[in-house]
């Protein structure tokens, strides 16, 4: 594909998930230059803000939510073993860590290179990701404060 017929693709892509954005009703910002949305949700605790992406050069629909707080310095390699141990779960998507910095991201990727893409893919992208990091978020966060020991984590998660 050229250039401009990848650009043209991604914007198709880009208008049917602002399509389900408004469908569903909910509230988000758009950046139609990068084709970008970015929405807050709220969970059972913590809040979720969440970034999807229409990345035109590789055909891919990336959706993002960085945890609302990083590992403190003390905390940083459970928060590597909490972090492996939760993806080790997931039957789609992941959580990326920055070990320097103790930030935390719930990544999940889609292509759409030749491929019908439809509201039902993004429905899905969308509530899947809402309840993994919902799952987790604060698990991590009690984690990182002390709340709750790693070895409780991983025994939870891995039974």
């Amino acid at each position: 594909m050229t250039d401009e017929s990848l650009k043209q693709r991604a914007q198709e892509v880009y208008e049917t998930l602002c399509q389900t954005m408004d469908h569903r009703g909910w509230k988000y910002q758009k950046d139609e230059a990068e084709l970008v949305i970015h929405f807050g949700v709220r969970g059972d605790d913590l809040p979720m803000g969440m970034i999807l992406v229409v990345d035109a050069p590789r055909q891919l629909i990336r959706v993002m939510s960085p945890m609302p707080f990083n590992f403190d310095e003390s905390k940083r390699a459970d928060g590597a073993i909490a972090v492996c141990t939760a993806s080790y779960r997931l039957a789609e998507g992941n959580f990326d860590y920055n070990l320097n910095t103790g930030r935390v991201v719930f990544r999940m990727t889609a292509s759409y290179r030749d491929s019908d893409i439809g509201e039902g893919l993004f429905r899905h992208l969308i509530d899947y990701s809402c309840t993994v990091v919902d799952a987790y978020n604060d698990k991590f966060q009690a984690i990182n404060e002390g709340n709750l020991e790693i070895m409780q984590f991983v025994s939870a998660v891995l039974s």
